[in-house]
């Protein structure tokens, strides 16, 4: 199975994963909102970094969702 069916099937049947997803994606508009004003003031520098840090936690929970069910497969 392609990583994208584990993830369809994931958001499918797993609101955890639903909810990881969508805030990660969240984050990620949040991150290109900041990002697209060009020069940034160290706060707005500071947040996206924030931002990151919490997308990436995010990203790590589902990748372990999502390796949890390939090896179940």
């Amino acid at each position: 199975m392609k990583e994208m069916e584990i993830i369809e099937r994931l958001l499918e049947g797993d609101e955890e994963f639903k909810r990881l997803y969508f805030e990660h994606r969240k984050l990620d508009d949040a991150v290109k909102e900041i990002e697209k004003k060009g020069t940034l003031s160290i706060d707005e520098e500071l947040e996206v970094k924030r931002l990151k840090k919490m997308k990436l936690a995010l990203k790590d929970k589902m990748e372990e969702k999502i390796r949890r069910v390939r090896k179940s497969l």
